[in-house]
């Protein structure tokens, strides 16, 4: 006996409204196990085209601009016995003015207002930012500008002067020539760009031990722990009068803090589970930024590598200096800091040179912000830390690149920025 004709499909409904199915399970398995096939293409066909607009959006942001061509007498690059090698990124913080935002105060701008040499190690356990007074007598070398015309240099001259005469060029090649480490590439961000990378996250928590009150940067912030947004962030990175000892040195340590406080806020949960968060802070961090690295891909496979540093092991120090008696105002880098250097260079053990350094882990928002009671910072015009401890500071090994040991191997334990370290640059102990 032929089968009974089936009743004509009835059209779907939205909830409460659908009316009852009469169709057998195995049919509406088939028909769900379509809708689902369906909307999972057209959902990866969308993600896709998303992450294909998002790439070239990221990509249009970048001003690539290479300035290998004028570099000259460039230090060869210590090739060390291991799987990948170490990297050198230097970032430079421009305080030019012209960018939406970026008329802070009544300064004219036009120079490098941060100078820090990211280093990571070559077994990818550990990073160090090492940042370098503006305010450094150095002797600055001679460099090329874009036509290829020559730049003199100067004896005695102010490590920002370099930025101002020939921009990223000039400045690392005073780098190369000074220090003798090899960069791998730069970066260089502007006022605009860090304002918007913080609002991106939501802001980022500092802690202050006293009241704040520049009129001169327009900044006012209760003593405390707080939140700050892109504006006021970029006020408090650059203030220096009435804040610490209101030396450049101080704000030296306060930058440092608030970009390890930055970082930990980046990789944190709230960030990388937020897709539009993630999104909001990789367009902020890639516009308006000029580096030599050629496209998001390749900055990607860079951050990749530092995937498996923890905040503890991301540490901040200062170029060992004291202050300058020929020209009051100024510091001039001590013996010590050739030993940082050539241990930079080789990939080696810091050794002493790490007490006092600042750890990622240590500023607000990272889960630890106790200091160490004791140390001194590195950097400070304090006693300088020694070479003779521990076989890991010797001098003998800075000549040659070490196969056996790395950063991450200092046994030093007593590492951290001690209490007057802190308060020092104006930050909660």
């Amino acid at each position: 006996m032929p089968d009974a004709a089936q009743p004509p499909a009835q059209p779907e409904l939205p909830p409460p409204y659908r009316r009852p199915k009469r169709r057998a399970r195995a049919r509406r398995t088939h028909t769900v196990a379509k809708v689902l096939g369906a909307t999972l293409l057209t959902l990866a066909m969308v993600s896709g085209l998303s992450v294909a607009f998002l790439y070239r959006h990221l990509n249009g942001n970048l001003n690539v601009v290479s300035v290998d061509d004028q570099l000259t007498n460039r230090p060869e690059k210590v090739h060390i016995s291991a799987p990948k090698q170490p990297i050198n990124i230097l970032v430079m913080g421009s305080d030019s003015r012209d960018c939406a935002g970026c008329g802070l105060d009544d300064e004219a701008g036009g120079g490098s207002d941060t100078t820090i040499l990211f280093h990571l190690s070559a077994d990818r356990q550990s990073a160090y930012g090492v940042s370098i007074p503006r305010d450094s007598l150095v002797d600055r070398p001679d460099c090329e500008d874009e036509d290829g015309k020559t730049i003199p240099g100067g004896s005695d001259a102010m490590w920002n002067a370099a930025y101002t005469y020939g921009g990223p060029a000039c400045t690392i090649q005073q780098f190369e020539q000074t220090t003798g480490v090899r960069v791998d590439n730069y970066v260089v961000v502007d006022f605009g760009s860090f304002k918007e990378m913080v609002d991106a996250v939501d802001g980022v928590e500092v802690c202050v031990p006293q009241d704040i009150d520049s009129s001169e940067y327009g900044i006012t912030i209760p003593a405390g722990t707080r939140t700050l947004d892109g504006k006021e962030a970029l006020a408090y990175v650059r203030v220096r009068h009435g804040v610490g000892d209101g030396s450049d040195i101080g704000r030296i340590k306060r930058q440092q803090a608030f970009i390890g406080a930055l970082v930990a806020k980046v990789i944190s949960s709230g960030t990388l589970t937020r897709f539009d968060r993630l999104v909001r802070f990789l367009n902020a961090a890639t516009k308006s930024l000029t580096t030599d690295i050629p496209n998001i891909k390749e900055m990607g496979l860079v951050g990749l590598q530092f995937k498996n540093i923890g905040l503890k092991r991301i540490r901040f120090i200062t170029v060992p200096f004291v202050y300058s008696t020929s020209q009051p105002g100024r510091v001039e880098w001590t013996s010590d800091a050739d030993t940082l250097w050539k241990r930079i260079a080789n990939d080696q053990p810091l050794g002493k040179l790490r007490v006092g350094s600042l750890g990622a882990d240590q500023v607000p928002g990272s889960g630890s912000t106790t200091p160490t009671p004791s140390g001194s910072a590195s950097g400070s015009p304090s006693d300088s830390p020694t070479d003779s401890s521990s076989p890991s500071d010797s001098e003998s090994t800075t000549d040659s690149p070490s196969s056996t040991s790395s950063p991450s191997d200092d046994p030093s334990d007593s590492i951290d920025a001690s209490k007057d370290d802190l308060e020092f640059a104006g930050l909660c102990t």
